[in-house]
């Protein structure tokens, strides 16, 4: 699919999703990806669409994919929690190739739960009336191995951006949620993710779409 006049400056959620719908014209079934660096809205704007098609559409979320907190510790990777070998990206390769082939029976998709800092399996589904699947996560535009192949399973990747001053106040909100004080929620963020964010830019010139949330009521499908 050609990539042109890809910037979306002001997005409406109705006609976005109105052209989300037109991805499945001539599939059974298509996925579409959202892309973009932490904090961008990414999974606001995927859990968003979704609602407003209904149940032609469902939710496939990159962070079900989240490697345990055992497997970081192995691999030495549990202070960059959320970075690019942190992710089972076969894993979610396989789960794209499925729900494109398996199209008459449910598929259960797993997701991270941030009270439990675990992923959790089928926490979602997809159903076989879901004929649009939006999935969304940081690194689905990378062009790195295991996230080229999932990038060849989405119909269009869309990337999702907002001012680094606004990703900045939503991340260290995000941490200290999760129970950081705002020292070590600020530092996670530097050293985190910063450097996940400055990777996943480097991806922003794959995608078909560029486009801001910001300024968009994601929740009101009558704008």
């Amino acid at each position: 699919m050609e990539i042109a006049d890809r910037r979306t400056p002001a997005p409406n959620l109705v006609s976005l999703a109105a052209y989300a719908r037109k991805l499945t014209a001539d599939t059974p079934r298509a996925v579409l990806g959202l892309a973009g660096p932490p904090g961008a809205g990414k999974s606001t704007l995927a859990r968003a669409l979704v609602a407003q098609i209904g149940e032609g559409a469902a939710y496939l979320p990159l962070d079900g994919f989240h490697l345990s907190n055992a497997q970081l510790e192995r691999l030495g990777l549990t202070a960059r929690k959320g970075s690019e070998p942190s992710f089972d990206v076969w894993g979610y390769v396989d789960l794209l190739r499925r729900v494109l082939d398996e199209t008459g029976r449910d598929i259960y998709v797993p997701d991270y739960d941030r009270t439990l800092d675990e992923p959790v399996a089928a926490r979602h589904v997809v159903p076989p009336a879901a004929r649009l699947i939006v999935t969304e996560g940081n690194y689905l535009a990378c062009d790195l191995p295991g996230w080229r192949d999932a990038f060849v399973f989405m119909e269009e990747c869309w990337y999702v951006e907002a001012p680094g001053d606004v990703r900045q106040v939503r991340l260290v909100e995000r941490q200290l949620a999760g129970g950081r004080d705002e020292a070590k929620a600020r530092d996670w963020v530097a050293t985190n993710d910063d450097p996940n964010g400055e990777l996943v830019e480097k991806s922003r010139d794959r995608c078909h779409r560029i486009l801001s949330t910001i300024g968009m009521d994601m929740f009101n499908s009558q704008q």
